[in-house]
Order: C-alpha cells, then structure tokens, then sequence
C-alpha cells in the first residue's frame, strides 16, 4: 500500500536524511542517489520538493537559522540567569555545530555562495542585534553596564565581530587572531561601560569557536588535498 505524507512532513524527513549525510560523508560526497535511498522515496519526490542537493543544503541553512535563534530568544527571556551568563548563551547558541555543521559552513563560505553568506549576515545584525540589545538594557538597569547607546553599541559589536572574525573577510595568523580577540574583549568593556575584566569571559567564548572553525577549515582543505581537489 502506498504511503502518502503530507508535503511539511516529507520536506523535513528529506532534510534530516540530507543532514545525516552530510554529516557522514560530506557535502561533495553525498549524491541525490544516497538521500533518495536514505528516505526511501522517487527521483520525482525528492524534486518536487526541492530543485536540487544546493537547494537541500540552503533549506538546512534555513532550518538551522530558525533553531539557533529560536535556542538564543529563550536564552535571552530566561531572567532567572544572570545576565552575564544570558550573554554567554546567546552568543553560544549561534554557534552552528552537531549534524552537518562543519560541511554548512564550508558551503556557505564557496564563493558561489555569497548571496546565502550575506543573507546570514544580515539575519544576524536584524535578529541578533535586539536580542543581545534587550539583555544589555536589563545590565544598564542592574548597574552592571553604563552607556546610553545599547542598540548602537551591539550594531557596533555585531558588525565589528561579523566582519573582522569571518576568515572570509580577514585573514589573520594566530597571534594577530588572538591578538583582536583581546582588543575586542577591551573595547566591548568600554563601550558598555563595564567594569575591567567583567567580560574576559567574551575572549574564551570567541576564540574557542574559532579555532573550532580553523580546525574544521583545515580538516577540509585536507580532504580536498587528499582526494585531488586541489587544483
């Protein structure tokens, strides 16, 4: 007997089994063949939903946007954590790891990705922006941050760190990385008028996501070197 599932929910198990390959065998070596089996469904199925495997990939990227802001506006509405820690947790819930996270980064990074990768930025500097925002004001109110200038100051932040720590945009060795890392911390305190060294914690966060993603960089440069994509 044939099974017939509503669109939502045949377009979702579409996307786990494309998440759970390219988890497992990347991006590049994943066919449309290997998530046809994976779910069990016709050539015909699979492309009545979506046009191609990019298509699948971008649909994962839309889908993971919506869960990590969705993770970081709950994070934010928790009062009963302090709002340092609120800060922290925001900041970590955008961070894009588990599943296919290594191989939706190297996509989005392809330079014929670049529409996807400015999409994402403006996401971020739209929704990230008030979310960290309504944090810093309830920290103005506790005596924690002293600035007139919340939204401004997090526009700042955001656009600085969006730009400055996408290795897209700046390439930087190790000591320069660390280096801006700091200068960041520094200057964070200062624009928020907070005490010295009460957000050191922003250099641990920063700079553990970011060697995680130059890790993850030269895992694949790797890959591609050991299967003769480097041309």
């Amino acid at each position: 007997m044939r099974i017939v599932k509503e669109a939502e929910e045949r377009k979702n198990e579409i996307l786990d089994a494309a998440d759970a390959l390219f988890s497992g065998k990347g991006f590049d070596g994943t066919s449309t063949g290997d998530i046809l089996e994976k779910v069990g469904i016709a050539r015909g199925t699979l492309y009545y939903h979506f046009k191609s495997k990019e298509d699948i990939m971008d649909a994962l990227i839309e889908r993971y946007n919506f869960r990590l802001m969705a993770a970081a506006r709950e994070i934010a509405a928790d009062k009963s954590l302090p709002v340092a820690s609120r800060i922290l947790g925001v900041v970590s819930a955008l961070n894009v790891s588990g599943g296919s996270g290594r191989e939706i980064m190297e996509h989005i990074h392809k330079p014929q990705n670049a529409l996807m990768h400015q999409k994402i930025q403006k996401m971020i500097f739209t929704e990230v922006v008030p979310i960290l925002s309504g944090i810093i004001r309830e920290g103005i109110e506790q005596g924690i941050f002293d600035t007139p200038y919340p939204e401004a100051c997090m526009e700042m932040i955001v656009v600085y760190a969006n730009t400055v720590f996408d290795a897209d945009m700046v390439s930087m060795t190790a000591e320069e990385l660390h280096g801006r890392i700091k200068a960041f911390s520094f200057n964070l305190e200062r624009l928020l008028g907070a005490e010295t060294g009460s957000l050191s914690y922003i250099e641990q966060t920063i700079g553990g996501g970011l060697e995680e993603e130059e890790s993850a960089g030269r895992d694949c440069r790797g890959n591609e070197k050991q299967n003769g994509g480097s041309k």
